[in-house]
């Protein structure tokens, strides 16, 4: 994805994100009845979507460039999302077609308060070989992201932009145990959901399990908890930033959005605090829009909103 035409190409950074793509269909309702019922959404929204190519957007959005490394099946919905990632503006060279395989596919409830009931479809057949990934392209890339629904492509990945020197962060997003042991310690940079960061530690509260996995951990280790902002653990104790307080309307990429913004604040220099701030507004910004990723704001007005707002990711 190019991102906007007023930054000269040259000036942007670029991240390379690996993950799934699939196709998605948002539904917005205003409650989820007891089941067994129906209910009729009141909006509907069908895109291309993942961690990965969320991420990849609002980085993209934000003023950097970026790129997906992913796998589709070789069917008409695979045929379908990558001509909609190129219509959007997504290069797709990195996306690859696995013979035999079903694309992923999502469906997405989402209520009045913003809260989301999600159903993803992965196909546990598909080849998860990575020998085709273009390693190679991170000599120019300034920054890698990884999420854990392709393991074997996001290791691949995350060994190669280490032996190149390439920082690199992997959403640590609710997974298997074994999936998050095996990619948390190649990441210079582990920002996980709250939920996620749980599993990783075998339990406990946030602030426990960031004292833990910080203390072990070689880089830096933080974790996204929504409403109360970001945590990060820093030299044995936790600092936060607090997220401003929005009115809800969709959660959906909200924690993607977070990614890609984070990631394009680190490389421009604004350190894990203001990094954590200009995440925490671009995600609760999004929050305040139906459409998953779709919602993600553009560069002019996360700043106003850190202009203007006293509210906007105040540390703590």
């Amino acid at each position: 994805m190019s991102g906007p035409a007023s930054v000269p190409p040259g000036k942007r950074k670029r991240m390379i994100a690996v993950g799934a793509v699939c196709s998605a269909t948002i539904f917005r309702v205003d409650h989820v009845p007891p089941l067994p019922a129906k209910v009729l959404p009141s909006e509907r929204f069908q895109l291309v979507d993942g961690m990965a190519v969320s991420a990849a957007f609002a980085f993209a959005r934000l003023g950097g460039s970026a790129q997906v490394w992913s796998r589709i099946g070789d069917d008409w919905l695979g045929r379908m999302a990558r001509q909609s990632l190129i219509d959007e503006g997504f290069d797709v060279t990195g996306v690859h077609v696995v013979p035999g395989a079903a694309t992923a596919q999502v469906a997405v409830i989402v209520d009045r308060r913003g809260d989301r009931l999600v159903v993803p479809f992965h196909d546990a057949n598909a080849d998860p070989t990575p020998d085709w990934l273009p390693l190679g392209e991170l000599d120019a890339a300034d920054f890698l992201h990884c999420e854990a629904r392709w393991v074997e492509g996001a290791e691949a990945a995350l060994r190669a932009a280490r032996a190149k020197g390439v920082p690199c962060m992997v959403d640590g997003e609710v997974a298997p145990a074994e999936t998050l042991r095996r990619l948390i310690p190649l990441a210079d940079y582990a920002v996980f959901s709250d939920a996620g960061l749980l599993v990783y530690a075998g339990g406990g509260d946030v602030e426990q399990a960031l004292l833990q996995v910080g203390a072990a951990h070689h880089g830096h280790v933080g974790a996204s908890c929504g409403a109360d902002g970001y945590a990060w653990y820093e030299n044995g104790r936790i600092r936060r930033v607090r997220a401003p307080r929005i009115e809800v309307v969709d959660t959906l990429a909200a924690g993607d959005v977070f990614h890609g913004a984070f990631a394009l604040a680190l490389l421009e220099g604004r350190g894990i605090e203001g990094a954590a701030r200009f995440a925490c507004a671009a995600a609760s910004l999004k929050c305040t829009r139906f459409g998953g990723r779709l919602g993600c704001p553009s560069r002019a007005e996360v700043d106003a909103f850190l202009a203007s707002s006293t509210d906007a990711g105040t540390a703590a």
